[in-house]
């Protein structure tokens, strides 16, 4: 972070660790992306995110949204044989 960003707060995309319960900032920017819409999520707006897959989610049924898709993807590749 320089100077100015002190002065002035961060801008554009932060870059964060999502762990349970709360997250981490590793790179200073004032929002992040919803990994289903894209919306932009200010990070004190953020309140949904998942740990296993370092993602984001602008509410709730985004959330649910992306649990059936890697729910679904997961049992589509298990039925495969080998």
């Amino acid at each position: 972070m320089n100077r100015f960003e002190k002065l002035f707060g961060a801008h554009g995309e932060a870059r964060v660790r999502f762990l349970d319960g709360e997250f981490q900032v590793t790179s200073p920017g004032e929002y992040v992306r919803c990994a289903v819409s894209g919306e932009h999520i200010l990070l004190q707006d953020l309140r949904y995110w998942s740990v296993e897959l370092q993602e984001a989610y602008a509410s709730p049924a985004a959330s649910l949204e992306r649990y059936r898709q890697v729910r679904a993807r997961r049992a589509g590749s298990s039925g495969r044989s080998r």
